[in-house]
């Protein structure tokens, strides 16, 4: 099928179904063709919260869906392919959660969000790459456990005087294997290009940055830029609707291993399949989902 034509038969299903489509930037760019919505996870989940769709197609991983799910517990929340998934959340469970709370007892929970949602449910509050700085802040405490990405969590504790971040063994590995030596060979090639590291990332490269933020604060502060060159320290899909957006500027992919295959699992073939099919429902206990909104909604809160 012409990819003209499965544009056409996904929005025609769409509209049928009162569907809509979130498409996370590291997904296949030519999701963004489809999407009512593309942008970090939670962002998407807000998004899709506050409209009146019946079924969210979420063109991302699992533990996205799982929070769409969360966030929208009366709506149909649709995965394209199961086997999209995510090293980093798939690295801790609540049993590994529960355990790591037991070595350091009484001390708060922070979640990253890209975990899964019992994991989420196990702990005090979550937060995002964009706003765990404040999250942390905002608890008041000298030590916080933090889960399940230990860079994040370095790169909290980095920004904190005086708390003591206690981070969980996790990591993205995109983002992990990247060192300092592909910037300074990028640097090398590129000597006026700024460097835009993503805080998942280990912290020798972080401290190489010009900025560091997360996906959606890379692609506006570059947007916003009078600067013309950027090395781009995360995966892959940011480079390819920057070139999209911003076709007077260069961008340079950190180094061609910067791919997350799980999110690269999604093509217009598995929208279409799940439009007419409606595979793959997410579904959550309700007592799961309970817990894991009121951490959400703290750091919702937090950052209102």
């Amino acid at each position: 099928m012409q990819r003209r034509e499965l544009i056409e038969k996904i929005n025609k299903l769409k509209k049928e179904k009162n569907a809509i489509i979130l498409a996370h930037t590291y997904q296949n760019v030519e999701i963004d063709e489809v999407a009512d919505f593309s942008g970090d996870s939670l962002y998407l989940s807000q998004q899709a919260a506050k409209t009146d769709a019946d079924v969210i197609v979420f063109a991302g991983v699992y533990f996205m869906a799982e929070t769409a799910k969360i966030l929208s517990p009366k709506k149909t929340v649709l995965l394209p392919n199961l086997n999209a998934g995510c090293a980093m959340a798939d690295k801790i469970n609540v049993e590994q959660l529960r355990n790591f709370k037991a070595q350091h007892p009484d001390i708060p929970v922070v979640c990253y969000v890209n975990s899964t949602a019992a994991v989420k449910a196990e702990s005090d509050i979550c937060c995002t790459s964009a706003n765990a700085v404040n999250v942390v802040k905002s608890l008041n405490k000298k030590e916080v456990l933090f889960v399940p990405d230990q860079h994040l969590g370095s790169y909290v504790e980095s920004q904190l005087d005086g708390v003591k971040v206690i981070t969980y063994s996790g990591f993205c590995p995109v983002h992990h294997e990247i060192n300092p030596s592909d910037i300074v060979e990028k640097k090398t090639l590129y000597p006026e290009a700024k460097v835009m590291v993503h805080p998942e990332c280990p912290d020798e490269v972080v401290k190489m940055a010009d900025y560091t933020g997360s996906t959606t604060g890379i692609i506006k502060t570059v947007k916003e830029s009078s600067d013309k060159e950027f090395i781009i320290v995360t995966e892959k899909g940011v480079v390819e609707r920057l070139e999209r957006d911003c076709p007077d500027k260069k961008f340079v992919l950190i180094n061609e291993k910067a791919v997350c295959e799980t999110m690269k699992l999604i093509h217009l073939e598995d929208i279409l399949n799940t439009l007419e099919n409606n595979v793959y429902e997410i579904n959550i206990d309700e007592e799961i989902s309970n817990k894991a909104i009121n951490a959400i909604n703290k750091m919702v809160m937090i950052n209102a």
